[in-house]
Parts: C-alpha cells; structure tokens; sequence
C-alpha cells in the first residue's frame, strides 16, 4: 500500500513538470485568471465523479479544518507565489519558494509513526542543490529591496508543506475533497483576477488547449495524485522526490526547443536523481531483500 501511494504521488511530480510548458503556451492571460480557470477545469473530473455517483457527496461533510487546510493550501500557495514573482525577481523567488520539498523532509519527523534519517535529510538537500543548479544560470543575488517577495516565497514554502504534512493527518479524509478545495481556489482566484488583474483571452485554440491541459493535469489530477500520495505513500520519499519537477521540467523545455542543453543540466540531474534514490533507500533495498529472500 504504501509503494502503491509513494508511486500514485510521484505522478503528481510528474505533472508538475509539464507545468512550465504549458503555461509557456497558454498566452498572455494573467496569474489569477489563469489560476480561476484551471482549477475550475480542475475540479470537473471530481464533479464528474460525484454525479455518477451522487453517494459519494457524503463524504465532503468534514469538519471545518479540514477545509480550512485544503483551501489555505491550493489558494495559498499560489496566492503568495504570484504575490512573490510580482515582488522579487523570478529566480531568487523561485527558489526560495522550492524549499517547500526539504520543508517536508524535515518536518515529517513531527509525524505519528515517521523517522527523520540522515538518508532523508541528505537526499532532500541534494535535490536542492540540483534546483540551485537549474535556476542559477545567471547567478543568484538576493538584494533588500525586494524584502516583500522573497517574504512571500518564503510563506509560499512553508504553506505547501504545512498543507502536504497536514493532509497527512487527515489520511482517513477521503480524496473527493480535492474537488470542493479546487473548487473554492478558482472562486478565490476569480475575485482576486477581477480586483487586481486585466482579462485577457486565448488569442487561439493551441493557447486555449494549453489551458486545458493545464486544468485537467498539473493543476487538476496532480492535486488529487498528490493527495493520495502523502495520505498513504512514504512523505519523506515523496518531498526528497519532488526536486524532480524543476529537473523535469528543464528537460522537457530542451526537449521542445525553449531551453538549451548545457552541463549544468546534466550536474542537476546527478544531484537530484540521487538525492532521491538516497531518500528512498530502504523502500527500494528492503523490497530488494524481501524478493530475494529465500522462501521458508
């Protein structure tokens, strides 16, 4: 059960890595209405499912934390991720915002029935450290006058983690609730697009299918994957795991032409491939053991 939930929120990452691609080709629409409209794209497999099978709305009847967390987590995260790429430069705010990965490692120690080993703290700052070698092309500098930004990547961070470790909590909370924390992020981004923001289109159908493809996988079934995922699969795998995103993410931008191959692309890759295979020690050489072991 627990490889099954590990691998289910590893394909979360996985779709977190087509999330600069597509966002690439989605136009010019600003932060917020994009965000209203993906999650509203988001939330429709949920509400798909809740149709066919009207039985399963009981179980969005959860005490109000629960939704507090879930809707803190979607709408704050990207609330205060916007608030720090309009406030700081992209790079320095990016990173800052990625240390959410390590944030999990560490802080799943607080968790019932969870150790902290050195493998776990070692591959989540590897990964780390292949992030630092992806975003720093043209170097790092964090300077005062943009406080307020790196203030918010910072808050970005520490939300998504408290959001996944918490969720973790709550592992007898059925995934359905994704929907209505979906759901409630596209209204909260709807009224912050219309009060800070200008509408802007697609100006194509490639940029509208973009969209969609950003609705229905890293901003739709990456939330439910992840959710899964963190409830029932080894949390200190996936947080080490998730510096793969960026990687990923580069890769494919190489792939597609918007990014070139270079060295430092192949020492993040090193960095971050082994972190995780260090994270994930004793998942993948006790499963190992266990098949090799002689039969009684």
């Amino acid at each position: 059960m627990k490889i099954k939930g590990t691998l289910i929120g590893f394909t979360a990452i996985l779709m977190w890595s087509l999330l600069a691609l597509m966002t690439a080709a989605s136009g010019t629409m600003p932060p917020f209405q994009l965000s209203a409209i993906t999650f509203a794209i988001g939330s429709l497999p949920g509400i798909i499912l809740l149709a066919v099978r009207p039985e399963r709305l009981k179980l969005l009847r959860q005490p109000a934390k629960v939704w507090l967390t879930g809707i803190g987590g979607l709408f704050g995260y990207h609330f205060l991720y916007f608030t720090a790429l309009r406030n700081a430069p992209a790079v320095e705010a990016g990173l800052i915002a990625y240390l959410w990965p390590l944030f999990i490692v560490v802080g799943s120690a607080l968790l019932p029935g969870e150790r902290l080993r050195w493998y776990h703290l070692a591959g989540a700052v590897s990964g780390l450290a292949g992030t630092v070698a992806i975003v720093s092309r043209a170097g790092i500098s964090f300077e005062g006058t943009y406080l307020v930004g790196y203030g918010a990547a910072f808050l970005c961070a520490f939300t998504w983690s408290g959001y996944s470790l918490l969720t973790r909590r709550f592992e007898a909370v059925s995934t359905d609730v994704v929907t209505g924390f979906c759901l409630a992020t596209s209204l909260l981004s709807l009224i912050c697009h219309l009060a800070l923001e200008t509408t802007v289109w697609p100006a194509n159908g490639g940029e509208w299918l973009a969209i969609i493809g950003l609705g229905l996988l890293p901003v739709g079934a990456a939330f439910y994957a992840w959710d899964y995922g963190v409830k029932t699969g080894d949390i200190q795998i996936l947080g080490a795991a998730s510096y793969a995103a960026p990687l990923l993410s580069t890769l494919i931008l190489v792939l597609f032409g918007f990014a070139e191959p270079s060295l430092r692309i192949a020492l993040a890759c090193l960095l971050i491939t082994g972190g995780a295979v260090l994270a994930a020690k004793d998942m993948i050489f006790n499963r190992r053991k266990r098949e090799t072991a002689p039969a009684e």
